[in-house]
């Protein structure tokens, strides 16, 4: 009895995994189509939220949903081009498989992707290459599936349109990333070295000509397109003329226009980059997408009208449906994002003859374009003192702690964001305006030698000493600012930094109770470096950035840890803070941080020293140096990231330095150009 119930036991061990097996063939392909269906809607639906949203998990499920879609689309393909036998081995259907042949164009459909989406980062471009031989091959299983299960059914001629669909989709793809890549991007816009020589003229010109006119917004738009044609020459390296900005079209406007055109301008670039739009917005590509919609459609009416439903599984019906709408759907949802993006807008207002744009006449403005999110307006904020701080108070094991994975997290943790209002806006555009005047004065004077002995750099052109300066400017204005220069001069610019965080820090809350305007903005601005530093270092000025934060931190930590027991008394945020700053701003801790310190210059040092002396000016004119300061240090590390590096940052909301670098640039501040007369290098 006993014998007869193993045996039984052991026979169903053994058929319980052949069930498995029977039932896993039967699903497999069912559930890597929906879930290739499912990726493309999700990248469709989230692929260009990235451009203005700086969340996190957006970038995550993107990244992930992108890497997945193109594997899962080959396993289906390739599992349907290996199944002839198991039809047979597991004696299903085969009318089964026939419709499932009949879903191998819809995978080729999508790996050509989204039009939301083409590439995740900028190497992505880079590989379009393998794509094509992705294509090349794919297109080959798929053609095999194709003839393998080829009949006279009504079935097998419904595939037809559904594979010119597909070879259109990935070819586009293909094309863009060919497109987008860097040889090929730079060859596109460096044909014409100088387009614009008479930009300004032409400007004026267009200008006049609508004063009397009933829409005076013409010049408007026309500016948006002008800069764009500059921007996207200076992504690639073109050198122009200082006499292409003389009279910048810019000068005049409020903040939150000029951000605006700025931030279109951005998101311009973005589409180049990253989707399908350099041949989207052209009239071949208006052709074939015209083609694959009437693909998908008649694909779906006369699926719905001539095949014998009853003839086939009533699962996989359903699937072919979910399938023939998700073709539809993936086609439709794309055109009307396209009647409403700037792109369209643009083009319908101008009559573009091609897919960029260039010099001509418009008739609306960006304030009449539809409003809407072109990028995250915020700043990432890190604070050294409260990332000292963070789990001094606590008595809990930390799960990062006893994993051992606190150094991966470390730069993830304690990270906030702050919005880019319009008072700092104003405050940033009023410095670079500053700047450019600055410039046109150096252009006047023959003897700059005064100036260049400022910046100890007598061979700085003058068109690069307006960001030639990260605080010397600020703190020559005035004797008393004077004092402080030794924060600046013969300082790394990452130590520089850091003493300035700290000083901030300490007397932001030392005047916590009385926080106007510009304590905030200064503190916004220096919890936003220091995140550029720590989080983003390769848009900074190279240096040993990382390291020094590490070894302030170390620093600081022991000496918080010493004063352990007055720091934790209130474990308020902002007041425990407060504590810390106080506690660095005593005799003995100065003394002991200068002492042990194993830097010739201690950050942590050279920061409290810095608070302490800045706490003996007025209010009003602390606050004054300080902000300024702030916003010279950031014109200083935007223009010194090379575009690639803005570029990269398009996929993550867009960030404020990347901003400021256009737009210094379109005020004619940086080393992308020549002084008059002087010939291109």
């Amino acid at each position: 009895m006993g014998r007869r119930c193993f045996k039984g036991n052991r026979r169903a061990m053994q058929h319980f995994p052949e069930k498995v097996k029977r039932l896993w063939n039967g699903w497999e392909i069912r559930v890597l189509v929906l879930l290739s269906l499912s990726l493309q809607i999700i990248l469709i639906l989230l692929g260009s939220r990235r451009k203005y949203t700086a969340r996190s998990w957006i970038r995550v499920i993107v990244w992930s949903t992108y890497l997945m879609a193109d594997y899962v689309a080959t396993v289906a393909l390739g599992n349907l081009a290996t199944r002839q036998g198991d039809y047979f081995e597991y004696n299903l259907q085969k009318s089964s498989k026939e419709l499932q042949a009949f879903w191998a164009p819809f995978l080729l459909l999508h790996l050509g992707g989204p039009d939301t989406i083409t590439a995740n980062s900028l190497e992505d471009n880079e590989l379009w290459l393998r794509h094509f031989l992705g294509l090349v091959v794919q297109l080959g299983v798929a053609f095999y599936v194709f003839f393998q299960f080829w009949s006279n059914s009504a079935l097998t001629y419904l595939a037809i349109p559904i594979f010119i669909a597909g070879i259109i989709k990935y070819g586009e793809r293909t094309f863009v990333l060919w497109s987008s890549s860097t040889g090929r991007f730079n060859d596109t816009w460096r044909r014409d070295r100088n387009p614009i020589a008479n930009f300004a003229q032409i400007t004026r010109e267009t200008l006049e000509k609508q004063q009397h006119e009933p829409n005076n917004d013409t010049y408007q738009l026309l500016q948006v397109v002008f800069l764009f044609n500059i921007f996207a020459r200076l992504y690639v390296g073109v050198v122009f003329d200082l006499q292409t900005l003389k009279d910048n079209i810019l000068q005049g406007k409020p903040a939150g226009d000029v951000f605006d055109v700025v931030a279109m301008e951005l998101g311009l670039m973005y589409d180049l980059l990253y989707t399908k739009a350099i041949i989207i917005y052209s009239r071949l590509g208006a052709f074939l997408r015209c083609i694959c919609l009437f693909c998908s459609v008649s694909a779906l009416i006369f699926f719905s009208v001539f095949v014998n439903i009853h003839a086939y599984s009533p699962i996989e019906i359903s699937i072919t449906y979910v399938l023939l709408i998700g073709a539809v759907v993936l086609e439709v949802y794309p055109i009307i994002l396209h009647f409403w993006s700037d792109w369209t807008q643009l083009i319908c207002s101008t009559k573009l003859k091609n897919s960029r744009p260039k010099c001509f006449n418009a008739s609306v403005s960006p304030h009449s374009l539809h409003k809407h999110k072109r990028w995250s307006e915020s700043m990432g904020q890190f604070n050294l003192i409260s990332f000292c701080l963070k789990d001094m108070c606590t008595t809990c094991i930390k799960v990062d702690k006893l994993f051992r994975i606190s150094k991966f997290l470390e730069k993830y943790q304690n990270l906030t964001s702050a919005h880019v209002d319009l008072d700092l806006k104003e405050m940033i555009l009023k410095y670079i305006i500053k700047k450019s005047d600055q410039q046109d004065e150096l252009r006047e004077h023959e003897n700059k030698s005064d100036i260049f002995q400022r910046y100890e750099e007598s061979d700085i052109p003058y068109h690069e000493m307006a960001i030639a300066a990260r605080g010397h400017d600020v703190l020559n204005g005035s004797e008393r600012f004077k004092d402080f220069l030794w924060t600046i001069q013969k300082v790394e610019f990452d130590h520089s930094l850091i003493i300035w965080h700290i000083a901030t820090d300490i007397c932001y809350y030392n005047d916590l109770r009385n926080c106007q305007l510009k304590p905030k903005i200064s503190k916004y601005l220096s919890d936003y470096m220091l995140y550029l530093l720590v989080r983003c270092p390769s848009i900074m000025p190279k240096g040993r950035g990382e390291l020094r934060f590490r070894e302030t931190c170390v620093t600081a930590k022991s000496i918080f840890e010493s004063k352990r027991n007055m720091i934790c008394s209130d474990n308020h945020g902002n007041r425990k803070i407060k504590k810390a700053c106080e506690v660095l701003l005593q005799e003995d801790v100065l003394h002991t941080n200068e002492v042990n310190a194993d830097l010739p210059r201690p950050a942590l040092a050279d920061g409290c020293k810095l608070g302490k002396a800045l706490q003996e000016l007025e209010y009003e004119e602390k606050w004054d140096v300080i902000s300024q300061v702030w916003v010279e240090m950031l014109t200083y590390a935007a223009a010194r990231c090379k575009w690639k590096e803005h570029g990269q940052q398009l996929t993550k909301g867009g960030e404020l330095l990347t901003h400021v670098c256009l737009l210094l640039t379109h005020f004619g501040i940086g080393a992308q150009f020549r002084a008059y007369g002087k010939p291109y290098p």
